[in-house]
């Protein structure tokens, strides 16, 4: 006997149980990554248990061993997360929850809280994503969820799976209007709530430190981290060389880790802090709009240089450092769209040497004596002793260029010496070894200079037009000050590799086996089909993800309402929730009266003699039924008995609708016996 005749040959209970815990772990599945790992193990172990005993008609366990399992999973939930509360250890209880009420599934009522519970658990993948993905997952989720849910109600017979889903997907298809109508108008406003214990470590693979040789690992990383349309003609958009997004800035050196903030708490540091950063704008405006994947740090990404504050959502605030780094207030947990202004010739910091500079030619000691020694001998250059800054920059540019140095996602482990690595033994890295090296020379010589951190780079998407930016492309480049100019973008990774910013043509991670077969069929098909994903995911980030306060409000000015509010919010709400009712009235009505005239007659007879003290079965034809009103009432109720076989006749006449009006009319005129 195969599996899909032991299947068939299943009782109706075992297979609905089968189905269900088929919807339950598909409902879980997405939060393995989430939970513990014995909390995964244990859930999996007890659907697989109660798999089991349906296959095999075995009975339930006991309430005690569920009670004593319950008790395992309160004290591992309690260890793990040290409470029972907050999103981490409510969603850990929940799933323990749902798996062990499998284990008391005995009747309807414990059916119904296993669909509260699948339900509740389907919601709480939300907590943690809400990509297209999840959705697209929960969607078949609920559609599971909806089809036990019409077998519970569903107890005689045997039905189809078939006839099941036809019947969920049509309450699902019933229910969609209005779950679209209240995403669309229902009041959006900021949690009353927070979410303890979630994790506000980066995604995007930035932060406020730089060590040597980590950001290599982010260029494997080729998930999204910014989206981007641009106003105006194609035309102007600027140049991919220039599409500098700034993040952290890192000013001080251990010799192997750089920071962006200082080591110690020190007047030079302090007079630093307070140095202003004197923006000053030029040339032509950059109008953009920016959606930025959740990257659970406070730094706003905007392309160089942005003096005035990005239009945030839900009323955020932002502000911008001395450094020109764009930042709010609490981190960023969720896709957040806001547009900005960038002015990509720009100047900023002081314009004449001030002693707060001092600060930024620093540099620890006991760290690359060799690189110390580069520097010396390039002071003593005559061409170089009394030179001014642009000089002594070009030089070490054109030493980048011609020394032999590469571009290389891999360069190795760096040891102590990291510069001196770069300039003497390795000669090839990252960006940050580059950067890092090119800082430190420059220090070296006495010339203020700090090393930037972000993006830079992106890509057209040819399906929506939106630039699309990876966190592969993050970058670290520097700043060096210059009399007159201030600080002064230089990219020493340009010097040694530059294709990766002039043609953006950055280092790509070693593909699978299946990608490069792929690839090699067909060159074009993967990145075509990346381009059409993430251009439907975009577009549910900017619909849904991104639908907030004032996309309601823009809403209701298209509707009519001049200065929309939340008071013309909730009566536009109202009047569709009373539509809906009336609607839903007008359609039950209708159907009502669709329903066979002959039966609704033959049902107003039953409910008649009922009245008189008669009470017949609803399966009773007319025939039968004249035989018991003889019987019951005698000769007063013959002119009764007479109409149900009239009627009886009816049913099989070959124009009942013509002659139904007419026995409908004497019904009302027959003489009804008393009680």
């Amino acid at each position: 006997m195969n599996l899909r005749q032991t299947l068939v040959s299943l009782p109706r209970d075992a297979r609905d149980t089968l189905f269900l815990l088929f919807v339950i772990v598909w409902v879980i599945a997405p939060q393995v990554s989430n939970l513990p790992v014995w909390t995964s193990l244990l859930a999996g172990g007890l659907l697989l248990w109660r798999g089991w005993l349906a296959w095999t008609g075995r009975p339930l366990p006991g309430r005690w061993t569920v009670a004593a399992l319950l008790m395992v999973a309160v004290a591992g939930t309690l260890f793990t997360h040290r409470t029972i509360l907050g999103r981490d250890a409510g969603v850990t209880l929940i799933v323990m929850l749902l798996a062990l009420k499998m284990l008391e599934l005995r009747a309807r009522r414990d059916a119904m809280v296993v669909f509260f519970l699948g339900f509740f658990t389907m919601l709480s993948n939300f907590f943690f994503s809400q990509s297209l993905l999840t959705a697209a997952a929960m969607l078949v989720a609920l559609l599971g969820l909806l089809m036990a849910l019409v077998n519970a109600h569903m107890p005689v017979g045997r039905p189809p799976l078939a006839q099941t889903f036809r019947m969920a997907g049509t309450m699902a298809l019933l229910g969609a209007p209005i779950m679209v109508a209240l995403f669309m108008l229902f009041p959006r406003m900021s949690p009353l709530w927070g979410m303890p214990g979630e994790n506000l470590s980066g995604r995007s693979g930035l932060s406020g430190t730089m060590k040597i040789g980590d950001m290599a690992e982010i260029a494997l990383d080729e998930r999204v981290a910014i989206r981007l349309r641009f106003e105006g003609a194609p035309t102007d958009v600027p140049a991919q060389s220039t599409l500098y997004f700034r993040g952290p800035v890192m000013t001080a050196f251990d010799g192997r880790e750089w920071q962006a903030e200082p080591f110690r708490e020190d007047s030079a540091w302090a007079a630093r802090a307070a140095l202003p950063a004197n923006l000053q704008v030029s040339g032509p405006a950059v109008r953009y709009e920016v959606t930025l994947e959740p990257q659970r740090q406070p730094w706003l990404m905007v392309l160089e240089a942005t003096p005035e504050a990005p239009q945030l959502p839900n009323n955020m605030q932002a502000y911008m450092t001395q450094d020109l780094q764009w930042m709010t207030t609490r981190p960023i947990t969720e896709v957040m769209r806001y547009q900005a202004v960038s002015y990509p010739e720009f100047r900023h910091g002081p314009q004449q040497s001030v002693r707060q500079l001092r600060v930024y030619t620093e540099l620890p000691q006991g760290f690359n004596p060799r690189t110390l020694e580069l520097a010396a001998q390039m002071r003593a250059d005559p061409a170089m002793a009394n030179a001014r800054t642009e000089v002594l920059v070009n030089a070490v540019l054109q030493r980048l260029r011609t020394g032999g140095y590469n571009y290389s996602l891999d360069p190795g482990v760096y040891g102590e010496h990291t510069a001196d690595e770069f300039w003497f033994d390795r000669k090839e890295g990252f960006c940050e070894h580059i950067a890092s090296a090119f800082v430190v020379l420059m220090r070296a010589m006495d010339v203020p200079a700090r090393i930037v951190t972000g993006y830079q780079g992106g890509e057209r998407n040819p399906v929506d037009g939106y630039w699309t930016v990876r966190n592969a492309d993050a970058h670290a480049w520097s700043e060096v000050w210059m009399e007159g100019r201030g600080w002064v973008r230089v990219d020493p990774t340009a010097a040694v590799s530059p294709n990766r910013v002039g043609q953006f043509q950055r280092l790509r991670a070693p593909q699978g086996a299946f990608a490069n077969a792929l690839g090699t069929l067909s060159p074009g098909m993967v990145q075509n089909l990346r381009a059409v994903w993430e251009a439907v995911n975009n577009g549910w980030n900017q619909w849904v993800l991104n639908y907030t306060q004032s996309r309601q409000m823009d809403l209701l000015k298209a509707l009519g309402f001049e200065s929309p509010s939340w008071q013309d919010l909730t009566t536009v709400l109202g009047s569709l929730v009373i539509a809906a009712a009336l609607g839903g009235m007008g359609w039950s009505l209708w159907e009502r009266a669709q329903h066979d005239p002959w039966l609704r007659l033959l049902a107003r007879t039953r409910q008649r003699l009922a009245r008189a003290g008669l009470t017949l079965p609803e399966n009773l034809p007319p025939r039968a039924m004249a035989e018991r009103v003889r019987a019951h009432f005698g000769p007063q109720a013959a002119g009764v008995a007479d109409w149900l076989l009239r009627l009886e006749r009816l049913r099989y006449a070959p124009h009942p609708d013509t002659e139904l009006g007419a026995l409908r009319r004497e019904f009302r005129a027959l003489h009804w016996p008393n009680r």
